[in-house]
């Protein structure tokens, strides 16, 4: 992967451009040199640095922090880590962009926890005080952030809490008595026991924002802005933002809220990880649920994940896979918060061996050994088809990637190919992979599937009775707006 930097300087702007970070190749005595160099002009302006490292040991992290890194398995540094920590480590505001899978939740964590471990608090901090902030979009990525950063500082003293929505108020915010170094939680959450005077802000000493663009997409964004304008100022803390895309939008946020930040980014033409197998099937829509049974049941999956663009849409398929005998659950919106987290608890440790998701769950969501991603519908946005297969071969594993390309979203196709930048190779469907037999579990159901949950059928109709005199008389589909 070649990363691109560039950073705001009080240089004159024009003429200014990025270069790119790469491996020198000149001879063998600059084997695994790294060429850091940010330009102004034709003249040099800043150099990053100058040796790449490749291992944990050789970044001098604290030996608390390396204790958790070995316990993890951790060895060697992933592309974006070789590039990122080096200057995250060094105290520097860096805005990275990234495909999932790549090591960046590690990269901010190690460099929080380095941090804390190595500085004196401010003066005047409290037990209300968290020294360090981490940001993200939605429960389930706030829930594997804090999993991560307990598991790296478990032999360190820091106190680490974490904040969302849908779990009990009171107990989180009892929580914050005991003191909190390292606070973790989505935004609307955050806010709420700001505003209630519950902890402060102004002695922090690290800002993190993950999943940035998500932010804006759920609508979180006036909500960040609200936290940001009551940290310390931007030259008195450090942050990273790390976000899929680095849009004019995302940049607008570093920029107003960063302090000189270097901007990190990966090369367009490998946005997909370079382990993901893919292919693609045009198919009908009623011949998809028929040819999903048949690749289940060919590959023997023992960890997917199905992705699809409607919630009725993945009651259907979830229903319907487990009456073919599948172990497997679904997760979106409606999930109650201690059913998602079983759910996720039970696909992670091989109870149930497919998870059906609508994109709430494409981001963020940090699950080891996932083998095959199934597009069962192709995504409208072609960003979602990377968050998607970027389910699979991470870290360097290997991984397959399967899309239908159905008469409803085929239209997609061309901007999904044109951002990926290659075509997703065809397979054709032979007519005896349509014929799966009857149902071998008529009575089963998916966990996450509710009682009344009526699932769509293939010519548009739903299981069940009519809503009647009873119930929702409006016939909204009951979505809420994601909790934080």
């Amino acid at each position: 992967m070649i990363w691109w930097a560039h950073q705001d300087s009080n240089l004159e702007p024009t003429g200014y451009e990025p270069v790119a970070l790469t491996n020198c190749a000149i001879g063998p005595d600059y084997r695994g040199t790294l060429i850091s160099t940010i330009w102004h002009g034709n003249r040099i302006a800043r150099t990053i640095g100058a040796m790449k490292p490749t291992r944990f040991e050789e970044l001098n992290l604290p030996d608390a922090l390396m204790q958790g890194i070995r316990e993890l398995g951790f060895t060697e540094l992933t592309d974006v880590q070789k590039i990122a920590l080096p200057l995250t480590l060094a105290g520097q505001d860096v805005a990275g962009q990234g495909r999932t899978g790549t090591g960046k939740t590690a990269t901010f964590l190690i460099t929080t926890i380095t941090r804390l471990l190595t500085h004196e608090p401010k003066p005047g901090r409290g037990l209300e005080h968290p020294r360090a902030i981490i940001i993200a979009p939605t429960r389930e990525l706030v829930v594997q952030i804090s999993n991560d950063a307990r598991k790296l500082a478990r032999h360190t003293i820091l106190k680490l809490h974490t904040v969302y929505g849908g779990v009990d108020y009171e107990k989180q915010r009892q929580a914050f008595e005991q003191g909190v170094d390292i606070l973790i939680g989505t935004p609307g959450r955050l806010i709420d026991y700001l505003k209630k005077h519950v902890y402060s802000l102004n002695k922090a000493e690290m800002l993190v924002i993950d999943e940035a663009d998500r932010m804006f997409d759920l609508g979180f964004i006036k909500d960040l802005r609200f936290m940001l304008r009551r940290l310390p100022k931007y030259d008195e803390r450090q942050s990273l933002l790390f976000s899929a895309t680095l849009s004019h939008r995302v940049l607008e946020l570093a920029y107003e809220h960063m302090n000189n930040p270097v901007k990190l980014r990966a090369e367009e033409g490998d946005v997909t990880a370079s382990g993901v197998e893919e292919f693609m099937y045009h198919t009908a829509m009623e011949d998809k649920l028929p040819l999903l049974v048949h690749l289940l049941r060919e590959s023997s999956v023992e960890r997917g994940m199905i992705f699809v663009n409607e919630k009725r849409t993945g009651e259907r398929v979830a229903r319907e896979l487990a009456r073919y005998g599948f172990a497997v659950g679904i997760l979106s919106g409606d999930v109650r918060q201690k059913k998602r987290m079983r759910i996720l608890e039970d696909f992670g440790n091989g109870r149930l061996h497919l998870l059906v998701a609508t994109d709430v769950a494409s981001r963020g969501l940090h699950i080891d050994d996932v083998t095959h991603v199934f597009n069962y519908d192709l995504p409208e946005d072609a960003e979602n088809y990377v968050h998607r297969i970027g389910r699979t071969a991470r870290a360097g594993a290997t991984g397959v990637a399967v899309s239908f390309s159905c008469e409803r979203f085929c239209f997609g196709l061309p901007d999904i190919e044109d951002y990926i930048g290659h075509s997703i190779p065809v397979r054709h469907i032979d007519a005896d992979m349509l014929d799966i037999g009857k149902p071998t579990h008529p009575q089963a159901t998916a966990e996450g599937l509710a009682r009344g949950d009526r699932a769509e059928q293939p010519g548009g109709r739903k299981n069940g009775p009519r809503r009647g005199a009873r119930g929702n008389r409006s016939g909204r589909s009951g979505r809420r707006r994601p909790q934080g």
